[in-house]
């Protein structure tokens, strides 16, 4: 599938703007990227969370650089077949990682539907 830059960041602002506002309104210190490929070790890698979850953070949590999740631009487009299915799948990641920043690790996240 081929899809512009701009346009897939679109859809990645969307998406977090489609999620309860109680639930982003939570967010702190962390910063929602882009990239156009994912790490060599893992081409295929549709988002990451790199961070201190929420669980994980104690009183001496402070003056660290921002949490990142970052959304990988062309991994997603190799899955997909139109429009639609990159709308589908961003919304997936997005939430998916967001879920990492608040400690739900990858087994609940399947039970979930968020593979």
């Amino acid at each position: 599938m081929e899809m512009s830059p701009d346009r897939f960041a679109e859809l990645v602002e969307q998406a977090f703007d489609a999620l309860p506002e109680d639930l982003t309104g939570l967010l702190e210190n962390v910063v929602l990227l882009i990239e156009d490929d994912a790490p060599d070790d893992d081409p295929t890698l549709l988002g990451l969370y790199d961070g201190v979850p929420m669980t994980e953070r104690t009183s001496s949590y402070g003056g660290v650089l921002p949490d990142r999740i970052t959304i990988y631009r062309n991994p997603t487009l190799a899955i997909c077949d139109v429009e639609a299915d990159v709308v589908e799948e961003v919304g997936i990641t997005v939430a998916h990682e967001i879920a990492h920043y608040f400690g739900i690790d990858d087994d609940r996240l399947h039970e979930l539907g968020y593979a």
